[in-house]
């Protein structure tokens, strides 16, 4: 399976802003359509992509590069990351995933970080699977993760 990570166009933006996850799934992230206003009032840091598998549209994420952050442990975030409903079960979640690391580590971060709700069970079981470990710390009412890529 190949995997790309496409930025959003006039072209792709419709069909990414029309993939969803599940009802019990929709708590835990905002939609695609509102994750890219975000990324348009924070333009100088996010990076929000579509994720193709073999060509075609399977999700959506987006990263933070804040590279003049003072802190370095505390730079690279990501942000985003669904996959659409009807497409999860299919290994396209773990295969992207992949993508992202590689990415990142592409882009000269050393670690990247993300933050959940506790809840959020299934997404939780794929991150630690890649190699993110609890901080023990908190971003609001979320745990935060991190994967070292040093």
């Amino acid at each position: 399976m190949k995997i790309e990570l496409v930025g959003l166009t006039e072209t792709n933006m419709e069909e990414c802003f029309s993939l969803k996850v599940s009802k019990a799934q929709a708590k835990y992230i905002d939609s695609n359509e509102a994750s890219f206003r975000a990324a348009q009032e924070n333009a100088d840091v996010a990076r929000p992509f579509a994720i193709y598998a073999d060509g075609t549209m399977v999700g959506f994420t987006m990263f933070a590069f804040d590279e003049a952050y003072e802190d370095p442990d505390d730079r690279y975030w990501l942000w985003r990351f669904m996959i659409d409903e009807r497409l999860q079960g299919k290994g396209y979640g773990k295969a992207a995933l992949q993508e992202v690391i590689r990415y990142f580590k592409d882009h000269g971060a050393n670690n990247i970080r993300l933050s959940t709700k506790e809840t959020n069970e299934a997404a939780l079981a794929m991150y630690r699977k890649a190699g993110f470990r609890d901080t023990g710390e908190m971003n609001g009412e979320e745990i935060v993760l991190k994967l070292e890529l040093a």
